[in-house]
């Protein structure tokens, strides 16, 4: 069993498994990250982006070569084109021979269409419903944001020179790599080979494997997926929260004993508690309310934004502040806020009641009726300027501040004190995030909210479910860089040891196939003759053609087209298979029928001695042990063909 590691963020995997000759495919994450090394797409020509020096590098010859495709804001070298983003590696697996791809969550599958569409991928895709829907708000969101602002020239000359750029550019991972995004055509192409599941429903893999997902309780529609090949067990964990929250909880019980645990996306902020910074955001944008100012909450279009809306408005009225309008902004808003509300099977119970009775699972859904929560495409829909008034609270994407709404919402109040800019998405970096909008008069507030498992929650999983064999990326076994001391922030040492996978690395995993499972075809399994051996267990040689298809084994009757007549000729040739006890009254009328008539028999503790002095030969019988000692070799031939008659053959 091997495993390949496509990309370098644990919290965006993309992994192949090989096992049985079956290649899976565990996520596709699409790594953003690279987008901070670019300039933000304003929606409306940004004077101050356009006026940024051009960076000069110290050779007269890469400055000619970059010709303005850098440029410098506050100590910090950004590119100035189209933003790229970087696929899971190709080159290190070949993506034809991938049989299938099993999605987790939404988050985790922003890069299926440059895998099924640019690689000649032939297999087939699972997903929950929920993962589909959600995974597609997501692909088309960023999509829009990208298309909407394009840019007239690709920059693409700086990578020449990489090694002689400042850093973090310098230290940009493999940009050589880095792609534009792909088209709304290929996210339908690609989302259309998808085949929704449900929880605990069994798919057959290439007639060798199972799987099966069961809820991870990260958001709707998560799950974590059990691979089965009839004997070997795999779980594969990936962004999974036993948090009490709107998705289904997550299933323990069926990851339990499983012989691989393969854990990864655990939270990206292990020294921040969820319920914390959740109070500590519903705190901030009251502070921020009161002084009159509005906040700006940049955000994806699903998740936990449920969470903040329902958080959030409660907090606001038991404060008095329930006039305050809420305005969320994203090509996929309104879609995003119902699909929320139909797929009460996987909410949790507490939410599932609601509909029931009926009533909306969200609160959300009564903000809008209210018209306390306002939702639009864009900036420039119908109706907003109408609807507009501060104070407010704006949530809008993309949660890197270099393309969507929150652009423009950064140009427009950064320079007022008053309003503030509040953190909760764990995917960027913030500081990195705002670099490019330096310097800021707007109050920063960051309180990263990701309701994945804690490391501590993680430890305590591993020791509940007995794995065993554990593979988590190998970052997880040392604390982060964040908290270099803290050696709680690690999982803890097992027996046997938790194997760590890097970035990009192939890895033989220690799990062997020790059985397989082989059907019995009717006819030949008519032609046996068992042998009791005791009361309830029988026995039989038998010789067959085995016929393996769709990785299914049948053992069928040798030439059965041709009537069985090579089958009967094999059948005389079969060995023979001696078991049981040697009787020892017939051994010694052998032994006579062969002139051996000295003979004295001993009896022992452990058996019978047999001696036969005139050929100076022993014949030891203990048990299920013979043993003849002799220094005639021909003689010795002759007493084990002696002692082969007196034992029934299979």
């Amino acid at each position: 069993m091997k495993i390949y590691s496509l990309g370098a963020n644990p919290n965006k995997p993309c992994n192949i498994l090989n096992f049985k000759g079956v290649s899976l495919m565990l996520d596709c994450g699409l790594d953003i990250n690279s987008a901070l090394h670019f300039l933000p797409l304003p929606l409306v020509a940004s004077k101050r982006l356009s006026n940024l020096p051009n960076w000069i590098p110290k050779d007269a010859q890469d400055a000619a070569l970059l010709d303005g495709e850098l440029k410098e804001c506050e100590n910090r070298v950004l590119v100035d084109g189209p933003i790229e983003i970087l696929p899971p590696q190709s080159d290190i697996f070949d993506i034809c021979d991938v049989d299938t791809i099993l999605l987790s969550n939404h988050a985790c599958m922003l890069a299926l269409p440059f895998i099924t569409e640019e690689t000649g991928f032939k297999g087939r895709v699972y997903a929950t419903e929920p993962t589909l829907q959600i995974g597609r708000l997501y692909m088309e969101e960023l999509v829009n944001y990208l298309e909407r602002t394009p840019k007239s020239q690709r920059a693409n000359r700086w990578k020449q020179v990489i090694q002689s750029l400042p850093p973090p550019l310098s230290g940009a991972l493999r940009p050589n790599d880095w792609k534009k995004v792909y088209s709304t055509k290929a996210i339908n192409a690609s989302l259309a080979k998808v085949r929704m599941v449900g929880f605990n429903e069994k798919i057959d893999i290439c007639g060798a494997l199972t799987v099966m997902a069961v809820s991870s309780g990260y958001s709707l529609g998560s799950c974590n997926w059990i691979i089965h090949s009839g004997y070997e067990k795999i779980a594969y964990v990936s962004a999974s929260s036993t948090l009490t929250t709107h998705p289904r909880p997550m299933d323990q019980v069926a990851l339990r004993n499983a012989d691989l645990l393969i854990l990864t996306a655990l939270t990206q902020t292990p020294v921040a508690n969820p319920d914390s910074m959740l109070g500590e955001f519903c705190m901030a944008v009251a502070s921020t309310l009161r002084s009159g100012g509005s906040c700006l909450v940049p955000c994806h279009p699903s998740g936990l934004l449920y969470d903040l809306f329902e958080c959030l408005s409660v907090h606001l009225d038991n404060i008095g502040l329930s006039q305050i309008p809420l305005f969320f902004f994203s090509p996929v808003a309104e879609t995003s806020l119902a699909y929320s509300n139909i797929f009460a099977e996987w909410l949790s119970s507490g939410k599932q009641s609601k509909v029931y009775l009926p009533e909306e699972p969200f609160p959300h859904a009564h903000l809008i009726k209210n018209g306390r929560l306002k939702h639009f495409p864009s900036l420039h829909a119908e109706g907003f300027t109408n609807e507009y008034r501060q104070p407010c609270v704006v949530f809008c994407g993309h949660p890197s501040l270099r393309f969507g709404n929150v652009v423009h919402f950064i140009e427009l109040w950064g320079n007022h004190s008053n309003h503030s800019i509040v953190f909760v998405e764990p995917d960027f970096p913030y500081l990195e995030a705002l670099a490019p909008y330096q310097p800021l008069t707007m109050k920063i507030v960051h309180c990263p909210i990701d309701t994945s498992l804690s490391f501590t929650q993680a430890n305590k999983l591993i020791r509940d479910l007995k794995p065993g064999n554990l593979l988590v990326p190998d970052v997880y076994l040392h604390p982060p860089v964040s908290a270099p001391l803290r050696s709680d922030l690690v999982i803890q040492e097992l027996d046997p040891p938790a194997l760590g996978m890097k970035s990009y690395q192939v890895l033989q995993l220690p799990i062997k196939r020790k059985q397989e499972k082989v059907h019995l075809d009717p006819a030949l399994a008519s032609r046996l003759e068992p042998i009791q051996f005791k009361t309830g267990l029988s026995a039989s040689t038998l010789t067959g053609k085995l016929d393996a298809r769709d990785n299914k084994f049948t053992l069928k009757v040798l030439n059965e087209e041709e009537g069985g007549t090579l089958y009967s000729a094999a059948e005389r040739m079969l060995p023979r298979h001696p078991w049981g006890s040697v009787d020892t009254t017939q051994l010694l009328h052998l032994l006579s029928q062969h002139g051996l008539l000295d003979a004295r028999v001993e009896d022992t503790p452990r058996g019978v001695v047999i001696h036969l002095p005139r050929e100076d030969t022993v014949i030891q019988l203990e048990g299920s042990n013979t043993h003849v000692y002799c220094h005639d070799e021909a003689l010795r031939r002759t007493l084990r063909d002696i002692l082969l008659q007196c034992l029934p053959c299979l």
